[in-house]
């Protein structure tokens, strides 16, 4: 319970204003030289000058007592020293195990905060032990601190304490590692990202990896449910992931940081970009040791839907039966419910722990489905790799590995998967509990899918389009016609379910071609009135420009009719988009190869004219000092540069989204075969053969 400082009083009871003042200036004093850090002989002095108090003097409106406040503060040697006056009072000594601050944290828990502190805790474990399995409200030991801050040398000295006393009251120490709402040591230092502690945790107490919190979650289900601590699951490009390939471990980095660079650090030399690089990396590398650690014994992924079978027709939906205390199969009422439907019933909380029904959800699902539905292909692949079966495995909805891939648009671990070919196969022929293939799904999106990068919705809708047609290439011929238990098929539920898209995308390419449309027609115009407006111009006896046989008005003259030509043709592009009917399979390639085709020309156009711009200036101050002429060319092009950095991320997009026009070109381009004779295969070369290989369809019912 806190304590509480009396309030000073008179004879006849009533309260001493004055002595509450007094008090009032006294405590602001010792926070001031407390929060200065410069005056602990003062401190000094104000403890010893309140007769039964001491350091546990209550300083601030949290009952946080001086004590309390110079451990928070990390002032090492001032703590050492109060704690030495209570040896003058022994009543002082006695209360150190009994003085806690309004949410009941004791001198301990605030000491297990820093590393720094490592000698006052253990001054203070020696007068009052008991405080090592101390609990605040929220039941936190001050090992649970400890970790919780991620401080590794604190928590090696409180557990190593911990555990020498394994033979007073074994439930009772592992219940030191435990909070009262069920999260351990190890889920808390999942959650804050510790993984370096994480890991020595997960060695040290092997029992917590199976532990579960309130949510039934593991330690592994959270882990999976964190993208951002993986490289895999990251938003990095491919140049931060070629700089993070470049960069050592720490580990191997530390025994070769020897020599000029260990004499340069220590001169105060430092890399500050490199060495975030190193630590980021390094907890990339640290999460998947740790991932590797926690799924060797998890075997949740063998409590499969036994009912998971490849239906290929409409059916009734089929009551799944129990299987077990552990099993992931629920019941009929469970097998019916879709995860992207809502569920008011599933919210609801219990009296014990607040349990969304996200959490409800993600703690039915193995640590394997996680990984996917996050995109986590490390952890997906590390459980492939030691347990290849896994990769059969139902949820409680009938899903395998590739529906919830699909569902929430994880393709590189759908192309990890596929690659394994024997049991892609079984796989993707699979429906779930709604009979749903795996193309139904693309027509399908989770909820919690999150989008990682702002797209517009005409792009979003052909990576739609292009995923329905890629899935389409896996999919067996006499699946694609298979009829789910609303009778829909893959396409039907396609067109159904991204109508909404449709709409938006087809309002924003409107919107853009007319845009893009006006500003074209403005540079025509500036383009076709400057070729009658010449620069210096005509002589007024032959009609000839007086410029004409200087070098500039040459790249005036082409510079203008590339950028009117460019211009006009751009134009016209934009007039042929504003004139389609904008159907949905127009969006898949047409339409953004014609607005990629307009964005080109446009900028090209609006180059053009910023060359013909300079090229005038030059030819009107007839000046032949070099420099002038860099000086106005590099700002004649600053709107072109802003115009294209600005448009980039679009256009960028708008390539990659085309890319597939090239290979579609290269198909056109001749082969030659190494051998001589028909029979031989044939050699293309790598440039040429770009396509990726599709699975051959069948009609075979017995495939």
């Amino acid at each position: 319970m806190a304590n509480h400082t009396p309030v000073p009083t008179t004879l006849s009871g009533e309260p001493n204003s004055q002595v509450c003042i007094d008090r009032h200036k006294l405590n602001a004093v010792l926070y001031r030289a407390l929060m200065d850090q410069k005056g602990s002989n003062h401190v000094l002095r104000c403890c010893r000058s309140l007769p039964g108090e001491g350091p546990f003097a209550i300083i601030t409106i949290h009952q946080d007592t001086v004590l309390h406040m110079t451990c928070y503060s990390k002032q090492r040697d001032l703590a050492l020293r109060l704690l030495k006056l209570l040896d003058s009072d022994p009543s002082l000594n006695r209360r150190l195990a009994e003085t806690k601050n309004d949410v009941e944290n004791t001198v301990l828990h605030e000491v297990a905060t820093n590393n720094s502190m490592i000698e006052v805790a253990i001054e203070i474990l020696k007068r009052a032990p008991e405080l090592l399995t101390a609990r605040n409200v929220l039941g936190e030991t001050p090992l649970f601190r400890a970790v919780r801050y991620g401080k590794i040398e604190m928590f090696d000295l409180l557990a190593g304490e911990l555990d020498r006393r394994k033979s007073e009251n074994e439930e009772g120490r592992k219940d030191c590692l435990r909070r009262n709402d069920g999260t351990t040591i190890l889920h808390i230092s999942i959650f804050t990202e510790n993984f370096d502690l994480a890991l020595l945790i997960a060695n040290r107490y092997g029992y917590l990896i199976s532990a579960r919190d309130c949510n039934q979650m593991t330690a592994l289900q959270h882990l999976a449910c964190n993208p951002s601590a993986f490289l895999g699951g990251s938003e990095h490009g491919r140049q931060r992931r070629f700089i993070y390939s470049c960069i050592s471990s720490r580990d191997k980095a530390r025994e070769r940081d020897v020599g000029c660079w260990q004499e340069l650090k220590s001169n105060g030399f430092r890399w500050p970009i490199w060495e975030a690089l190193k630590e980021e990396k390094h907890r990339y590398e640290t999460a998947c040791k740790l991932a590797s650690k926690l799924l060797e014994n998890d075997t949740s992924w063998e409590f499969t839907n036994p009912q998971a079978v490849d239906r290929g027709a409409p059916t009734r939906s089929i009551s799944l039966l129990e299987k077990g205390e552990n099993s992931l199969v629920l019941s009929k009422e469970t097998a019916e419910e879709d995860d992207d439907d809502d569920d008011d019933e599933k919210g609801k909380t219990s009296p014990k722990c607040k349990r969304t029904r996200y959490s409800y959800i993600r703690s039915k699902e193995t640590p394997l489905f996680l990984a996917t539905m996050s995109g986590i292909p490390e952890i997906v692949e590390e459980i492939l790799k030691k347990y290849p079966q896994a990769i059969e495995h139902y949820n409680d909805q009938g899903r395998n590995i590739l529906h919830v891939a699909i569902n929430y648009r994880q393709i590189e671990i759908f192309d990890m998967v596929v690659k394994l070919e024997m049991p892609a196969r079984r796989l993707l022929r699979a429906t779930d509990a709604k009979g749903n293939s795996i193309l139904h799904m693309v027509g399908k999106k989770g909820k919690r899918y999150v989008l990682r990068k702002s797209r517009s919705p005409a792009i979003q809708l052909q990576e739609e389009l292009l995923l329905f047609e890629r899935v389409k290439e896996y999919s067996k011929a006499h699946f694609l016609k298979v009829l789910n238990h609303n009778n829909q098929t893959a396409d039907e539920l396609f067109a159904s379910n991204y109508c909404q898209l449709h709409e938006e995308a087809k309002e924003w390419l409107k919107r853009t071609a007319e845009n893009c449309t006006i500003v074209a027609v403005l540079i025509a115009t500036v383009a076709f009135a400057a070729a009658y407006t010449v620069p210096g111009g005509p002589n007024q006896n032959t009609g000839t420009p007086l410029l004409l046989y200087q070098p500039f008005f040459l790249v005036f003259t082409l510079a203008d009719v590339i950028s009117l030509t460019y211009a006009l043709t751009s134009v016209i592009t934009f007039l042929s988009i504003l004139t389609s009917p904008f159907q949905m399979e127009d969006f898949r390639k047409s339409l953004l190869r014609k607005l990629m085709l307009g964005f080109t020309f446009l900028i090209l156009s609006v180059s053009m004219m910023m060359v013909a711009f300079s090229a005038t200036v030059i030819l009107m101050i007839h000046n032949k000092e070099r420099w002038t002429k860099i000086v106005l060319y590099s700002v004649a092009f600053l709107p072109v540069v802003i115009f294209g950095l600005s448009y980039s991320p679009l256009y960028y997009r708008l390539l990659k989204a085309c890319s597939g026009m090239v290979k579609f070109l290269l198909e056109f381009c001749p082969r030659w075969s190494c051998s001589s004779s028909s029979s031989s295969p044939s050699c293309t070369t790598k440039f040429f053969n770009v396509r990726k290989s599709k699975p051959e369809r069948t009609t075979d019912s017995s495939v």
